[in-house]
């Protein structure tokens, strides 16, 4: 039986703020290195952070051998102590992360150790790279981790303790300072976070291509809204104006949106703002064609792209990792410009979806497990803690 080494750790700026992880799977025996993991998650805690950290690199070293024994190695004392079963778990976030790390391999396979935060360097590394990317509207590459090992910096702080939102850990701390920091520092608290900002996301209406369930992306032919599309705008655009709480429209730059957006703001009596960050997925090749059309042409690619979140439809089309990393920026640039406002995002399937999957810490599959519906609302509202509530999906009442 084979037996892996697992260092993993993560990192916020500003706990809660931009943050990243990092893992690394070696071989137990030999000490090679034989897989590494990072990626920029968006605004998040340090040990929301760590926990993605430690579920991706254990999802790695069962993808090398899920008959492995898995030995875990972090300097989140809060982690090792919380996975081995001798402190709770308070927080909602960190909750289904720990419950989905516990998963990956059957009960008594996996170990867990703490170590100092000096002999996490490899790990501390990634997730600062990851950050690096994020910062840069990148996405992170083992090709360009291994260009830059010299380069990466230790600004962020990966090594943070408290089960509460907003608490920041100590780096120089030693074990039995950060563990009673761990132990005394309360669940979830009361405090008064002010007014969040507010994303009210509207799928702009149907387009000649969208009763028929065809890939439309941003590579396509950019088509405009239909007659029906147009009426869907229309009710919508009632509905909001009723409700009177929005403060600014945001559009993607496709033509289907900003006709859905012009729309409703004309309604609202608001001006509309293109940002680029929220178009839709390039779906490459796949523009204009169905599903099964899709399956039939390029089954391969179809099949890898189902599979994996990193992979890109035929033609060097956008992945949904891509994606991802573009739309985490994108947010947390207007969660900062629309701080305690509320603020109308017309965009596309995937951009909205990717929205609700990071608010709830939601793996990339679940993307393929949300209905959205042309022209339907849904709500998710950013705190200044870095918690977000999904407090709406899907919505089409308006459309009856």
């Amino acid at each position: 039986m084979r037996e892996f080494i697992v260092e993993a750790d993560g990192g916020s700026r500003g706990n809660p703020g931009p943050a990243g992880y990092g893992a690394v799977v070696s071989d137990a025996a030999t000490g090679e290195t034989l897989r590494e993991a990072a990626e920029y998650i968006g605004v998040a805690t340090n040990n929301v952070a760590e926990y993605r950290g430690l579920l991706a690199g254990l999802r790695a070293a069962h993808e090398l051998d899920p008959a492995a024994t898995v030995h875990v190695r972090m300097d989140s004392k809060l982690v090792i102590e919380q996975m081995s079963g001798r402190w709770k778990i308070k927080h909602p976030d960190m909750k289904p992360l720990a419950a989905q790390a516990a998963r990956v391999f059957p009960p008594g396979r996996v170990t867990y150790e703490w170590i100092p935060r000096e002999r996490n360097k490899h790990a501390d590394r990634l997730a600062n790279e990851a950050m690096d990317a994020g910062a840069r509207g990148e996405q992170w590459s083992e090709s360009a981790s291994t260009a830059e090992l010299d380069t990466a910096a230790g600004a962020a702080e990966t090594s943070g303790l408290s089960d509460a939102p907003g608490a920041v850990g100590s780096a120089g701390a030693d074990a039995d300072t950060r563990a009673a920091k761990a132990v005394a520092t309360p669940g979830w608290a009361p405090a008064d976070l002010g007014a969040p900002a507010t994303f009210v996301l509207l799928r702009h209406g149907e387009t000649p291509l969208t009763p028929q369930k065809r890939f439309s992306g941003s590579g396509g032919t950019d088509p405009s809204l239909s007659d029906v599309g147009r009426e869907q705008a229309e009710r919508a655009a009632a509905l909001l104006a009723g409700r009177g709480t929005i403060q600014a429209v945001v559009s993607s730059p496709l033509a289907r949106t900003r006709e859905t957006a012009g729309i409703v703001a004309a309604r609202l009596g608001l001006d509309v703002s293109v940002d680029d960050g929220l178009r839709e997925t390039d779906f490459g090749a796949w523009e204009g064609l169905t599903f099964a059309e899709v399956r039939e042409r390029h089954p391969d690619d179809l099949n890898a792209w189902l599979a994996s979140p990193d992979a890109e439809p035929t033609g060097g089309g956008e992945s949904f990792a891509a994606t991802g990393t573009r739309i985490a920026a994108t947010r947390d640039k207007l969660v900062a410009a629309y701080a305690g406002r509320t603020v109308l995002l017309v965009t596309h399937v995937t951009p909205i979806k990717t929205l609700v999957r990071l608010a709830l810490g939601a793996p990339p599959e679940s993307l393929f497990r949300m209905e959205l519906s042309a022209a339907s609302l849904s709500v998710v509202a950013y705190y200044a803690d870095g918690n977000a509530s999904v407090r709406l999906l899907n919505d089409t009442s308006h459309l009856r």
